[in-house]
């Protein structure tokens, strides 16, 4: 993996006062579908570039992969179309989709309630971090519009990891930026690969359903909680650990 822990941004896992004691959780946030209300343009943009390489696949195809790997999309690509996806065609598509979400950057808006949610943990001072599968090239465009600096605030994308969702590996770094043992962090996704990689490396999925995923399917991927969007989690943020 090409990321670095960095030791200042370092979260204490336990708080003791007298002889209470308590683990101190951290929150790991997908961006897409998560904070930023940006799913339904990568599924726009997909199409764009699909069609631009003569692939015929149905928009409600495209957005059931919303939010896993790259890799992982090519091969649902291969599954269902029986087309050969090759190195340069999924390089080629990677690049219209990145431009055609470009395109669409005045459109992404935080979700209701994101802004919000970033700054009472910040406030009540539990760290958190962003882990996308998204590239920078494309998150660039997400992290503006919730006012996110990636220089001052942990952000994990896919240009960092190996392998991106379902597999754990954003997680797992997004928690060791914040040096913080993944047992003690709470991942907040709206889709079942954000929930998928929950499971798979120990966390706690917690399951928006402003993605478009319905509350069976998170919970049968392993959320323990769903809530409908940021502003809804932010409200019962005590039931998931987010205490002062």
């Amino acid at each position: 993996m090409k990321y670095r822990a960095r030791k200042e941004n370092l979260a204490p896992t336990t708080l003791s006062e007298g002889t209470d004691m308590r683990i101190q959780p951290v929150f790991l946030f997908d961006l897409d579908g998560t904070l930023v209300d940006s799913v339904y343009q990568h599924v726009l943009a997909w199409k764009h570039a699909l069609d631009a390489e003569g692939i015929e696949l149905s928009v409600w195809r495209i957005h059931r992969k919303i939010g896993m790997s790259g890799g992982l999309f090519t091969n649902q690509l291969l599954r269902e179309t029986g087309i050969e996806i090759s190195a340069e065609r999924v390089e080629r598509l990677r690049q219209a989709h990145a431009t055609a979400y470009r395109q669409q950057a005045t459109q992404i808006r935080p979700l209701p309630g994101a802004r919000e949610l970033l700054s009472s943990l910040s406030e009540a001072g539990i760290p958190w971090a962003i882990a996308t599968s998204g590239r920078m090239e494309t998150a660039a465009v997400n992290l503006a519009s919730l006012g996110v600096d990636p220089d001052r605030t942990p952000v994990v994308t896919r240009d960092q990891v190996k392998y991106a969702k379902p597999d754990p590996d954003l997680f797992l770094a997004a928690a060791e930026r914040l040096g913080a043992p993944i047992e003690t962090a709470v991942v907040v996704g709206d889709s079942i690969w954000d929930m998928l990689a929950a499971v798979r490396c120990r966390a706690l999925g917690v399951g928006l359903l402003s993605g478009g995923y319905g509350p069976d399917e998170l919970r049968q991927s392993g959320a323990f909680r769903v809530y409908e969007d940021p502003a809804d989690l932010l409200q019962r943020i005590d039931e998931v650990g987010g205490r002062r």
